[in-house]
């Protein structure tokens, strides 16, 4: 505890110095980020598959690609977003100037993830240095391989004295938040982060909550075959490709009219046979499972006999090697833990409908996902789904993709999560917008004090109906 207090001593004493504000510092540390991801490449894809088990492609795509994404962007527009912002003033308050000017928050603490623990880590980052601060990294002690890098090699590249990785598990965890934070960064379980706002709120700090949820897939009735291939093999990519489905934005069931639920299915087994082969364990394309206690849990999702009978593809579990085959399941019990639960791994249940559009009911009767995905051509449907529902985004004919468009802020909401982050959403998320307001000396009317009279009222009733130019008159009129 004396150490964390030592540290956390330094890192305020830096960030008061003014050292993180200028904008080569900023500047700096994002090259740094950037020359790190460049020479570490094969120490990032060796940790993450120690800990998940990806592809190097996966973890190109997911991890590195990211964090090089949002680093380069970052660097192109850290000026201007920087900048002070001009706002318009009533004429009232002529000669006079308005703007938002944005300054770091401080020393802000990020708690990393274990399902993307190199991007899910380094993003927020970005951002945070980006707007200044000094920072706290408590990576996810279930990715311990990457854990450990982010702890050796972030100090050989980035200012040890503004930014520091701190490991452990749920111990130090509960020690970091013992302190006072300027802003908390929190990418994980709903259950966690309300320990989290439990202790943000004895010192009023500022959190974003990063979280999941259970995210629908919408499969309407699409009139070309085609494009039901290309749907569903959208979905099959998005299901099983990220991180073998233990992904907060990943798909958690699809909804579906009865109709097509035979079509669905067939196309489905298609697709995974395709992208991961006859025997997907050894397709070497899907990570396995995080670890023992995350395996018990899937598995515990199919010991319901109903649930287990509804199961029409996959299902094997291999515990000594943390697998789990790509199992899709048809109509499962409503009132199962499979479908009240986030599932985070490769389990997919189909539930059908009569009528696509009752999907809509459907989604409103459970708590706001963090992402809707529908694969329509209907307009009259999409407008339906973006008016009657609500989540962290909508995407319609793709799935996950929203996540790489750094011009999109991605975030939840209810139990999806609170605040947003990517591109400058994340300077923003980081940054504390101050009003400021600058006015001459000259010219000084006097104001008018009281005894008030309804006369008075009146013109203050007019001035402002017609947005301060009347007070204006009213200053310069009115006599006491």
């Amino acid at each position: 505890m004396e150490e964390l207090e030592n540290s956390l001593g330094k890192l305020r004493q830096c960030f008061r110095s003014g050292r993180t504000r200028s904008v080569a510092w900023r500047k700096n540390q994002l090259r740094a980020v950037l020359k790190l991801i460049h020479d570490k490449e094969d120490a990032i894809f060796e940790a993450l598959q120690q800990d998940l088990g990806k592809h190097p492609v996966e973890s190109y795509r997911d991890e590195i690609g990211v964090v090089k994404k949002s680093a380069n962007y970052a660097l192109s527009n850290i000026k201007k977003w920087m900048a002070p912002k001009k706002q318009p003033v009533p004429l009232l308050f002529f000669p006079s100037k308005g703007e938002v000017l944005p300054e770091p928050y401080g020393v802000v603490l990020i708690f990393g993830s274990w399902n993307f623990p190199i991007s899910v880590a380094l993003d927020p980052l970005i951002g945070a240095i980006s707007a200044g601060n000094a920072v706290v990294i408590k990576p996810s002690e279930q990715a311990p391989a990457c854990s450990s890098f982010l702890a050796n090699i972030l100090p050989l590249y980035l200012d040890d004295s503004a930014i520091k990785v701190i490991l452990g598990g749920a111990n130090e965890s509960e020690q970091l938040l013992q302190h006072k934070w300027d802003k908390i960064f929190f990418t994980g379980s709903p259950r966690v982060a309300s320990q989290v706002m439990t202790a943000a709120a004895k010192y009023l700090t500022p959190v974003t909550l990063e979280l999941g949820g259970k995210c629908p897939a919408i499969l309407d009735s699409l009139s070309s075959p085609s494009d039901m291939k290309v749907a569903v093999k959208r979905i099959v990519g998005g299901k099983w490709g990220a991180c073998n489905g233990q992904a907060c934005i990943g798909i958690d069931y699809v909804l579906v009219e009865d109709k097509f639920k035979s079509t669905l299915i067939e196309i489905l087994q298609k697709y995974i046979k395709k992208f991961y082969g006859e025997n997907p364990r050894k397709s070497g394309s899907i990570s396995r499972i995080i670890n023992k206690n995350h395996f018990e849990r899937l598995q515990n999702l199919l010991k319901d006999p109903f649930v287990a009978d509804s199961i029409v593809h996959g299902g094997s579990l291999d515990e000594e090697a943390l697998y789990i085959e790509p199992t899709i399941l048809l109509n499962p019990p409503l009132n199962a833990d499979i479908m009240n639960e986030e599932i985070f791994g490769p389990l997919l249940p189909i539930i059908t409908v009569d009528n696509i559009r009752e999907s809509v009911d459907f989604i409103n009767s459970r708590p706001k996902p963090l992402a809707i995905y529908a694969f329509t051509k209907d307009e009259t449907f999409k407008r339906q789904i973006l008016a009657e529902t609500s989540s962290g985004s909508v995407t319609f004919n793709d799935v996950l993709v929203q996540f790489l468009c750094d011009a999109l802020p991605f975030g939840g909401v209810g139990q999806s999560g609170i605040g947003r982050y990517h591109g400058k959403y994340t300077f923003d998320t980081f940054s504390h917008e101050k009003t400021v307001m600058q006015r001459a000396f000259f010219p000084e009317m006097e104001p008018r004090y009281p005894p008030w009279n309804d006369f008075k009222l009146k013109f203050l009733r007019l001035a402002y109906e017609f947005d301060y130019l009347g007070i204006l008159l009213l200053m310069l009129n009115l006599k006491r």
